[in-house]
C-alpha cells in the first residue's frame, strides 16, 4: 500500500472524535492548575489564604497564553484558574477542541513551570458560548465564584492560623452564609472589604493604548504617538460595569 493511502486510512482513528467549535461562536478556555492545593501549600509554601508571588506567576502565564500565538483579547484569573476570550475571527487550528486543549494547557504549564523553577501543570477545557450575553455571564460568573473563593479562603485560614484543624475550621464555616463570615473576619480586626479588590474580584488582562512621547528632531516638535500593550487590571468593576467592560473589549478587538 502507497504511504499516502496508509496516512489517509489511519488518520481516520486520529480524527474520529474530533469536535470543532462552529463559526460564529464565541470560545473562552479555561485553564486550571492539577494539584495547586499542594504546589502551593506544600512545595512553595506560599502565604495563605493570598501570596503576591502567586499572584505575579498567574499573571505571566496568562500574558504568555495571550502571545503564544492565539487571537485572545481578554485574560483573567482567580485562584489557581485562568479564562481566556479568544477573539470572534480567531480561526487557530480549523477551531479544533483537541488542539486548541492542548496547545494552551501545554504552554501554560511550560510558562508557569519555567518561572517558578518547579514542575506545575494546567488542564484546560474550551467552553463555546452562543452570544454576547453568555461572553459576559461566564465571567461575571467566574468573578461571582472568585468573591465565594476568597471570603471562604480567608475565613478558612483565620481559623487555621488560630490553631484550628482542617476538619474543625471546615465544620465551623459549613453552612454558614456571608453575614455570619464577614462578621467573623471583623471580630479578629480583619474588615473583608478594606481587602485589595485583586483578591476578591479577580484579575483581568487586556489590551489598551498607551501614550508615548517623542522628539521631531526634523521639525523640532514634541510628538506623541500611541502603543497597544497588555494592561494588567487589578481593580476590575462589579457586575453592570463589568459586562460593560468586557463588551467594550471585544467592540475594540472588532475594529
Amino acid at each position: 500500500m502507497k504511504f499516502d493511502d496508509f496516512d489517509k486510512e489511519m488518520r481516520i482513528y486520529e480524527q474520529s472524535l474530533d469536535q470543532i467549535i462552529l463559526p460564529d461562536t464565541y470560545i473562552v478556555a479555561r485553564l486550571d492548575g492539577r494539584t495547586f492545593t499542594r504546589l502551593t501549600k506544600e512545595v512553595c509554601n506560599f502565604e495563605a489564604p493570598f501570596d503576591e508571588r502567586f499572584r505575579d506567576l498567574m499573571i505571566y502565564t496568562i500574558k504568555c497564553a495571550m502571545n503564544c500565538g492565539f487571537r485572545i483579547i481578554y485574560g483573567y484569573t482567580e485562584s489557581d484558574e485562568i479564562s481566556l476570550l479568544f477573539h470572534p475571527e480567531d480561526n487557530s487550528f480549523g477551531r479544533k477542541v483537541r488542539k486548541l486543549n492542548t496547545t494552551l494547557a501545554g504552554e501554560a504549564s511550560a510558562a508557569f513551570s519555567l518561572k517558578l523553577g518547579h514542575v506545575a501543570t494546567f488542564d484546560c477545557r474550551i467552553i463555546p458560548l452562543p452570544n454576547l450575553k453568555r461572553v459576559t455571564d461566564y465571567f461575571l460568573w467566574r468573578q461571582e465564584d472568585s468573591h465565594r473563593n476568597s471570603l471562604n479562603a480567608w475565613c478558612y485560614w483565620t481559623l487555621r492560623k488560630e490553631g484550628l484543624s482542617k476538619s474543625q475550621a471546615t465544620a465551623m464555616l459549613s453552612g454558614k452564609n456571608i453575614e455570619y463570615k464577614n462578621e467573623l473576619l471583623f471580630q479578629r480586626g480583619i474588615n473583608y472589604n478594606d481587602l485589595p479588590l485583586w483578591q476578591k474580584r479577580g484579575i483581568g488582562v487586556y489590551y489598551k493604548d498607551f501614550a508615548k512621547s517623542g522628539f521631531n528632531p526634523i521639525t523640532g516638535t514634541k510628538t506623541e504617538t500611541y502603543r497597544r500593550k497588555l494592561y494588567t487590571d487589578m481593580e476590575l468593576p462589579l457586575r453592570t460595569e463589568y459586562r460593560k467592560l468586557i463588551l467594550n473589549i471585544i467592540k475594540e478587538a472588532k475594529i
